[in-house]
């Protein structure tokens, strides 16, 4: 893997670089400046929250646990990083870089952030940071001309970021291993959940996301998070939602399954899984995100049908928004250095918003794919209570049988989960290969 990366960054680099150049160019800006960031502090407390640093900054390299430290870019030169070592003997000091990218880089080794600060370049500069205490003396500008060129950009991923969706995708795919065989063997929640880190060998402050492991009816609540201590008298079924990272940049998986007592509800399962993967199918040049989306509902509200949940057709079921409350969510997202990644709804890389469907607040993407792009594909099915007593009162009420809802309540529900990437020709599923070697 790391004569992979060493051979890839060079040009990855390379890809950066020639973003910043054109960003600055219409900004009108001489230096890029980045902020790693540094850890918030918890109110009333002399603790801090676990850091995570600036998306941007771990884009141009693979260092994800320097606070303080900065990125400072001037087209045409070196990038330089100014590395904050400090002298600390309460916390462990950040080990100097090292690694295949460092050529590539002017290191400055600094011991505190305003030393740090002093190391930036004076001009007009485009600063890249939150606004946090590191940042004092430095106009934290944030600038919607770059951000937007940049974030539109950052859509297309290069072959060394794919390299390490794919590595992020093989930790997830064996961690999720662990966590059905977890299930399997009886372990509560919280029992799985450490199945899945141990495998992972991530803690949950290095997991790109907090981690979903539902049983039952928790699969009815879309971010479930609570991990009950003790394991369910029956544990009918599973959902997981988990990832993992490499070098910041993560994997999104969703997977359910059900006990080996319950063969109705991996019936759903597996019609559901089918139609998940024709959706990973159609991620392809020219498919409007959107439309993919809406075709989802279609696909979904057959599968309602077939197996007895509506007696309505698919069409009527999308039309009235039957389909919404068994599918509240949206299809997907765009992943890479950040789970839900930016640019989601952008229309240009001079910024601008393609609205949602009507009818669909909850979908993360409206653009149209193109080569290079990398969208989760995660249909569910569910029945949650409040949705379905909306239900009960509509006029198409009649066309629900309503006593096999009530059966599959204690299910909860199901997301099957992929992370793929649109290519020239057919996609490529980093979850699906993932999950095949492991």
């Amino acid at each position: 893997m790391h004569d992979q990366l060493a051979s890839l960054y060079p040009h990855h680099l390379a890809t950066v670089r020639e973003r910043a150049d054109r960003a600055l160019a219409l900004g009108g800006f001489d230096h890029l400046l980045v902020a790693a960031g540094t850890p918030l502090r918890k109110f009333l407390d002399d603790q801090d929250y676990p850091f995570v640093v600036n998306p941007h900054f771990k884009h141009w390299l693979p260092l994800t646990d320097a606070p303080g430290s900065w990125i400072a870019y001037t087209p045409g030169n070196k990038p330089k990083l100014i590395f904050v070592q400090p002298r600390d003997y309460w916390h462990v000091v950040p080990q100097a870089p090292h690694g295949y990218w460092v050529e590539h880089f002017d290191i400055t080794i600094v011991r505190n952030v305003a030393d740090a600060l002093a190391e930036l370049p004076a001009g007009k500069r485009a600063v890249i940071a939150a606004a946090c205490p590191a940042t004092d003396g430095v106009e934290s500008n944030n600038p919607p001309a770059v951000l937007d060129y940049l974030h539109w950009h950052r859509s297309y991923k290069t072959p060394y970021e794919l390299a390490l969706m794919r590595e992020a995708s093989r930790i997830g795919a064996c961690a999720h291993r662990a966590a059905a065989a977890a299930f399997r063997a009886g372990e509560s929640e919280f029992g799985i959940h450490m199945a899945y880190l141990a495998a992972a060998r991530q803690t949950d402050a290095e997991l790109p996301y907090a981690s979903i492991v539902g049983l039952n009816e928790h699969g009815a609540v879309l971010h479930y998070t609570n991990f009950d201590r003790t394991p369910p008298t029956h544990s009918r079924s599973f959902l997981i939602d988990a990832g993992a990272s490499a070098a910041g940049y993560a994997s999104d998986i969703t997977r359910t399954y059900a006990s080996l007592q319950t063969p109705e509800f991996q019936a759903l399962i597996d019609s559901v899984d089918t139609a998940q993967q024709g959706f990973a199918a159609k991620v392809r040049v020219g498919q409007s995100y959107p439309e993919l989306h809406i075709h989802a509902h279609h696909v979904l509200a057959g599968v309602l049908r077939e197996h007895g949940f509506i007696r309505m057709s698919a069409e009527s079921a999308v039309e009235s928004g039957v389909s919404s409350a068994f599918f509240p969510h949206g299809l997907g997202h765009p992943i890479g250095l950040q789970v839900h990644d930016v640019a989601g709804f952008q229309q240009s890389e001079r910024g601008g918003t393609i609205a949602r469907p009507e009818g669909h607040p909850y979908l993360r993407m409206t653009r149209v794919l193109e080569a290079g792009m990398v969208v989760t594909i995660e249909p569910g099915l569910y029945f949650i209570d409040m949705l379905l007593a909306e239900l009960r009162d509509k006029p198409f009420a009649g066309d629900i049988d309503w006593a096999k809802v009530e059966a599959f309540r204690q299910y909860g529900g199901i997301r099957i989960e992929d992370d793929v990437v649109c290519t020239d020709g057919a996609p490529e599923n980093l979850t699906r290969d993932a999950f095949a070697l492991s």
